[in-house]
């Protein structure tokens, strides 16, 4: 029997590979390149999936560059440290007050007293 491939309708608006989840975390985000870059700002995350990340903005980020996201983890390590992930990516969609990002790395580190 051959393999089928079935395929979900592909809108312009919509070509996310992985699904993303509603989730509201305090985020601090620093661009790492290009003429923005050392530009770093608060926002809060719209949205998360495993492969980007949407987030407020306090002013327009530059499309195509490289950034950095602290985002506030909600589980702890052991029950007792806070936990923040990492992530590094490209901006693929920049608006005047939120942006999105393709991850290309992240991990997760503790918090620390200093928070994001």
């Amino acid at each position: 029997m051959p393999t089928r491939i079935i395929r979900r309708p592909e809108s312009d608006s919509d070509r996310r590979l992985s699904h993303r989840l509603p989730i509201e975390r305090d985020v601090r985000y620093k661009v790492l390149s290009g003429s923005h870059s050392g530009s770093s700002g608060l926002g809060k995350t719209l949205n998360m999936s495993s492969g980007g990340v949407l987030f407020t903005t306090q002013e327009m980020l530059p499309k195509g560059e490289r950034v950095e996201l602290n985002v506030s983890w909600p589980m702890q390590l052991n029950d007792t440290l806070p936990l923040k992930l990492v992530a590094l990516g490209r901006l693929v969609r920049c608006e005047e007050t939120r942006a999105a990002i393709v991850i290309e790395r992240y991990e997760f580190k503790t918090q620390g007293s200093q928070g994001l």
